[in-house]
């Protein structure tokens, strides 16, 4: 196995938030600042944000501003409108009078960012282990090792020497309990893949499972591409519920927020999430809900109705009948429960934060956890460490107990990747470097 240099980052996951983390260490080196080197791994063999959800119709729900660099530093490079400069579009985009860009087109802009960064990151390549290295005099570690794997044909194992990591491995989809996923049972997360794969003319019933603006979109997407089918909507409320996006509302994204969150009590966490939980959690934006709408009252009028909606409704189970997939469906509001007979299912049920505990591996022994066994992680998101570990261990993700509702979304990206990269220059002696 092949020692590589020692770096001051290793940061493992190449979303997103690594992707702003990367932004953020390239700007604070070329600001003159103590020299931070840093190599992403990223499982992907090329860069990929929710490939699988790219759907046509469907926008970003966030501002553009709240891109990769903005709230951090508006003059950067790496900004959204930093792109549609280069691509020849920003007229275009501000004549459009529209805050919220296509997901595509979001998309878009994030490869474009991730190519400026291409030499520093491993693509198709997943970390096995996380180790500390052998202490000598019985000293603290000041570095973790990284074990690395190359997924491609011939590829070997090498090992990564950091003084932090930054873990960012995203979300896990979620399914039912007792329920897989196969080639006619989706996860949202999927859908687009999945999609391209069948004969629509084979598929003619189709069932989509969650309340949430994943589902909506589907549900969108599926009757507008298959004018012949029959789609049933399942949901757990009687209706889709509407995102609050109000001024008001949305300051809980802001970076004052996370320090209310970080320092409250826990009746002042658990106000967070029982007042705004509605801002992102299970619920759709109104045009998304308005088009559905349409959708169904131009069937009543057509007397033509292929659209139905299964409200307060559950799959307790699944399984194969044939080609067809039987869903086992219980109605809250009459108390029974039925067969529905479909030919694809989908589940847009959501995800769950990754535990980074389990991620970390021999690492998560020496990690400092509260009285409900969660990881203490500081405000800068770094994990709190026994005296054993002065490596930096620091988290983009997984931190909804402590930094709050905006833990896992795009809002804070920009803030909380410079709110990273000032911590480890922070904790790391200055080097002095010769004049050339």
């Amino acid at each position: 196995m092949k020692q590589h240099d020692d770096y001051a980052v290793v940061g493992v996951g190449f979303g997103p938030s690594n992707l702003s983390l990367a932004v953020a260490l390239d700007e604070h080196n070329k600001a003159g600042g103590n020299h931070l080197s840093a190599t992403f791994v990223e499982r992907q063999p090329a860069f990929g944000w929710h490939r699988n959800m790219l759907l046509p119709s469907a926008k970003m729900q966030v501002s553009f501003l709240k891109d990769l660099a903005t709230f951090r530093n508006p003059t950067s490079r790496h900004s959204f409108v930093s792109y549609l400069h280069e691509a020849g579009r920003l007229a275009q985009f501000v004549n459009n009078q529209d805050f919220f860009p296509t997901r595509q087109e979001f998309h878009d802009y994030l490869e474009w960012a991730g190519s400026h960064f291409a030499d520093r990151v491993r693509y198709n390549a997943e970390v096995t282990a996380f180790r500390l290295p052998p202490r000598r005099r019985g000293g603290p570690a000041d570095t973790v090792q990284v074990e690395v794997r190359d997924k491609g044909e011939g590829g070997g194992a090498r090992l990564l020497s950091g003084r932090n990591v930054v873990v960012s491995t995203g979300l896990v989809p979620k399914m039912p309990p007792g329920i897989d996923r196969d080639e006619r049972v989706w996860h949202s997360s999927e859908f687009l893949g999945r999609f391209r794969t069948v004969d629509p003319v084979t598929v003619r019933r189709v069932a989509v499972v969650g309340g949430g603006q994943s589902a909506a979109e589907i549900v969108r997407y599926v009757y507008d591409e298959l004018p012949h089918a029959e789609v049933s909507a399942v949901l757990p409320s009687y209706g889709y519920a509407i995102a609050d996006d109000t001024p008001f509302a949305n300051q809980i994204f802001d970076a004052d927020a996370v320090d209310d969150y970080y320092h409250g009590s826990d009746r002042a966490r658990d106000a967070f999430w029982r007042y705004h939980r509605n801002t992102n959690y299970g619920v759709a934006d109104t045009d998304t809900i308005k088009d559905l709408y349409q959708r169904v009252y131009a069937d009543e009028v057509a007397g033509n109705t292929r659209l139905s909606f299964r409200n307060l409704s559950r799959i307790d189970a699944v399984k194969q009948i044939g080609d067809e997939v039987r869903a086992t469906v219980f109605s809250a509001r009459s108390g029974e429960t039925y067969e529905l007979d479909v030919d694809v299912l989908i589940f847009a049920t959501g995800y769950d934060p990754m535990d980074p505990a389990d991620f970390l591996g021999d690492l998560a022994e020496h990690c400092l956890r509260d009285d409900s066994g969660r990881l203490r992680v500081g405000r800068d998101y770094r994990v709190l460490t026994s005296p054993e570990v002065t490596a930096g261990i620091y988290l983009q993700g997984g931190t909804e107990h402590t930094h709050g509702l905006a833990s896992s979304l795009l809002s804070n990206i920009a803030i909380r990747s410079g709110e990273i990269v000032d911590s480890i220059a922070a904790r790391r002696p200055v080097v002095q470097r010769s004049a050339a």
